[in-house]
């Protein structure tokens, strides 16, 4: 008892117990407490477009015009860090979305084709710049996460089956049968569809980016999209088992590198037993 009445006494004593209380207190409040929505989570307040204009004016207007009427540049007055870019009245603000959420504008140099890059604006901007465009004219909006939330493998093993029919129809040609991507004429391409988030998927298929055609709900409905999102999802979350990939590219490919490697390799393989034979001789 006396040991203990020393220890209280002593000046360090109380705050010492308040920081044990305290940290009790803060290990049981994480345990116990609800999760909250991260910021990237976090509902973002609707676009402005009168925010949005200025922030096109400044990143945008050089190349598709000051009203989004798209570049008319001459050549007697084309500067080299500029070029023509399309109109965007009536691309609606997915084509926004889409282009500016994955970094693909402002396009930094003039070429075949504009590539993934770094996102240059918050996605409050973005929701900015994408309501200036719908305010030009009518087009695709940005969907909801219902719109592009795609169907679960675990629980619609049949949606999944039949997204992967579509895509096989609808994509294959140009993506590959599992949306490794592929090349294109004139140095375009078609990219890679791994690990793209499902929104941009969607905003894609809509809006049609670049030499992409555009898949309207006449074509492949809302449900249709979500089976092909889950698709690919499911081909993302597949095991790499090692081996010789051959970029997903299927049977066709398969079986050429089996004839050029396997055949190949027994014509000269017989070739060199046939010289060695007649070495002999």
């Amino acid at each position: 008892m006396s040991f203990l009445s020393a220890k209280r006494r002593h000046p360090a004593f109380k705050p010492l117990m308040l920081l044990v209380a305290l940290l009790i207190v803060g290990g049981l409040y994480a345990g116990f407490a609800p999760a909250g929505k991260s910021s990237a989570e976090e509902a973002l307040a609707p676009g402005d477009a009168a925010k949005g204009r200025e922030l096109f004016l400044v990143g945008c207007a050089s190349c598709h015009g000051m009203n989004g009427e798209g570049g008319s540049l001459k050549p007697d007055n084309a500067q080299p860090e500029q070029f023509a870019g399309p109109s965007l009245v009536g691309v609606g603000g997915a084509a926004v979305d889409f282009q500016v959420g994955t970094g693909r504008m402002p396009m930094a140099n003039p070429g075949a084709q504009a590539p993934r890059k770094n996102v240059v604006y918050s996605q409050q901007q973005i929701r900015d710049l994408a309501a200036y465009v719908d305010s030009l004219g009518p087009g695709p909006q940005i969907p909801t996460e219902q719109q592009y939330a795609g169907v679960n493998p675990a629980t619609d093993p049949e949606g999944v089956a039949k997204g992967g029919e579509l895509f096989r129809t609808n994509c294959s040609a140009c993506h590959n049968l599992t949306g490794q991507g592929g090349a294109l004429p004139e140095g375009k391409y078609a990219p890679a569809l791994t690990n793209v988030e499902n929104k941009h998927i969607w905003e894609a298929l809509r809006t049609g980016p670049q030499q992409m055609p555009v898949f309207s709900e006449k074509n492949l409905t809302d449900q249709d999209v979500n089976q092909i999102i889950g698709y690919l999802k499911s081909v993302d979350s597949q095991p790499n088992y090692g081996g010789f990939g051959l970029g997903g590219l299927g049977p066709v490919v398969e079986g050429l590198v089996a004839w050029v490697v396997g055949i190949g390799g027994l014509l000269l393989l017989v070739t060199w037993i046939a010289s060695k034979g007649a070495r002999v001789k």
